[in-house]
């Protein structure tokens, strides 16, 4: 079954991420996007708690499953910390 993985990183990791994401055979693209946290107020900087927000790049990988461990267990070699990741079933996928 395939899966969207979603990577949220600080933007200082962003090239980290592209190389790492590159560099796996199995990961056929992905999209990337800027984001904006809101929340977890302990982890925030004094300027992010003013604004309410704090800057992320986003990833959207569509992986099979069975990928899903291989990408995340590598992260924090090959890009950092910090890094939010959730995964989610895909019902369908296509192009037009």
């Amino acid at each position: 079954m395939k899966n969207l993985l979603v990577l949220n990183i600080p933007p200082a990791l962003e090239d980290d991420m592209v190389d790492y994401l590159l560099a796996l055979e199995e990961v056929k693209g992905f999209t990337s996007f800027t984001a904006q946290g809101h929340g977890g107020g302990e982890r925030l900087t004094v300027t992010e708690q003013v604004s309410g927000r704090r800057q992320r790049v986003q990833f959207e990988i569509i992986v099979d499953e069975a990928l899903v461990e291989r990408v995340v267990s590598g992260l924090t070699d090959n890009v950092g910390k910090d890094i939010a990741y959730w995964h989610l079933p895909v019902s369908g996928i296509g192009h037009t």
